[in-house]
């Protein structure tokens, strides 16, 4: 299956458990990975034949800088869902981390695979 990705996406949001979490917005960096098919995008050089990366990285900023999620694997579990609504998507990969969390590390976060079948 093909891939569209979005690499390295910063978002500014609210999240986390801690009340200091909870009062302050955080860098919340986002990867993506959409698996579809591309072959008649690439065949007839048709974006309408593709999945659009540019709508996608809109709607999946403008959950995260809003949703005020408490933990990084809910806010992973909505941006799958957001991007599984896109035609032509069929599996997700997506990465939430959050930069500077734990000392001494530059990141910690998780990654999640979904695909459209396992929606509700």
């Amino acid at each position: 299956m093909d891939q569209v990705f979005i690499t390295d996406l910063v978002a500014r949001g609210i999240i986390g458990l801690n009340d200091w979490e909870r009062g302050k917005e955080q860098e919340i960096l986002i990867n993506i990975i959409l698996f579809t098919n591309l072959s008649e995008a690439g065949e007839i050089d048709n974006i309408d034949k593709s999945v659009n990366y540019r709508t996608v990285a809109k709607k999946v900023l403008a959950h995260a800088e809003t949703a005020g999620r408490l933990t990084v694997e809910a806010l992973a579990s909505d941006l799958a869902r957001i991007c599984l609504g896109e035609p032509g998507v069929e599996k997700v990969r997506v990465r939430v981390e959050k930069p500077g969390a734990v000392r001494f590390s530059r990141s910690v976060g998780v990654e999640i695979e979904r695909e459209k079948k396992d929606l509700p």
